[in-house]
């Protein structure tokens, strides 16, 4: 069992979000947002393209295996699996979606209330599965798992002109996305979540594609937004916790680890942060990330960043240590 957790008091882990926790749903949609090819995957076991955006795993995966559950979270899409698959880990996640249903529908993917539409109806099937008394002690001891937000401030902020800051100052935006956040998990406590983990931002503005623009540097303004919206998640995870009888929700601080990564790769066995693994290393995902471009790496495990958004198997491996052995641990 990965990490040596032995004896966790988690049954299941249960994930909405964006392509860091996506493991294939988008490969069932009409949307440009896919990874289902190589060189995506090469790493996975079988070296299959699943629709992850990586090399490999994802920390949802990890956590999963340190839970001693299973190595890894199919998509709930996926015909390839079913419900006796899904109840002990299910991911609704879709790439490129957000909090805002604006952000979704640029590249037309899940939307928030969409991947909660999935939920419901993967409830009823676990009832049918398991009896609805064994489904409702399931549902409650599980880990809900949320990661979103990079996609709102990047796509739908910051790269369209168009997008929400002709409505919105910076501060209001977020403001906007916490409380589309707070609606999402009062609903999921509605539905039985007890157990629930709020995802952080990672330090946007040191990811390839934005270092790429700013002359190799970290883009210090999205960093600081980053760290900003973190404390309004923080403050929600504390407010909730007090206003709902019987919840957990645990505030997962992704961008620590990652920037500890970033700012010391050598100590962590990476040879390159600034450039991703895939092509040239700067602007390449998704379609732009493909077998035939020459630039491709060799070895993933030297780069901290897979493509120019997303990081490599081995990134997410150290955060979701990081998690279960700090924010986590509290659920095992």
């Amino acid at each position: 069992m990965l990490f040596g957790y032995i004896g966790a008091k988690v049954p299941a882990v249960i994930v909405f979000g964006d392509s860091t926790v996506d493991s294939g749903n988008n490969n069932y949609i009409k949307t440009l947002a896919k990874s289902n090819f190589q060189p995506y995957g090469r790493d996975f076991p079988g070296g299959k393209p699943t629709g992850r955006f990586c090399n490999g795993r994802l920390v949802t995966d990890f956590i999963s295996e340190a839970f001693g559950i299973k190595q890894t979270i199919p998509a709930y899409l996926d015909p390839a699996y079913g419900i006796q698959d899904f109840a002990t880990g299910v991911s609704f996640a879709s790439a490129a979606t957000g909090y805002d249903n604006l952000t979704s529908h640029a590249m037309s993917v899940i939307p928030m209330w969409k991947e909660l539409e999935y939920f419901k109806e993967y409830q009823k099937k676990l009832f049918s599965f398991m009896g609805k008394n064994n489904a409702n002690n399931m549902l409650r001891e599980a880990l809900y798992l949320i990661s979103l937000g990079t996609n709102d401030f990047i796509e739908n902020y910051f790269i369209n002109p168009a997008g929400r800051r002709v409505q919105f100052t910076l501060e209001e935006y977020s403001n906007y996305l916490i409380g589309i956040s707070e609606s999402f998990i009062r609903e999921l406590y509605n539905l039985g979540a007890r157990k629930i983990s709020l995802g952080g931002l990672p330090p946007m503005g040191c990811l390839p594609i934005l270092r790429s623009i700013n002359r190799g540097a970290c883009r210090a303004d999205c960093n600081k937004l980053a760290r900003d919206f973190d404390g309004k998640s923080m403050a929600l995870a504390a407010k909730l916790n007090k206003q709902l009888t019987g919840i957990k929700i645990v505030f997962l601080n992704v961008y620590n680890p990652a920037l500890q990564v970033i700012n010391n790769p050598q100590a962590y066995g990476f040879e390159s942060v600034a450039v991703a693994c895939c092509g040239t290393g700067t602007i390449e995902l998704s379609y732009l990330c493909n077998r035939d471009n020459p630039f491709t790496c060799v070895d993933a495990n030297k780069y901290v960043f897979w493509d120019a958004v997303h990081p490599t198997e081995k990134l997410y491996h150290i955060v979701a240590d990081h998690l279960m052995k700090t924010t986590l641990a509290e659920l095992v």
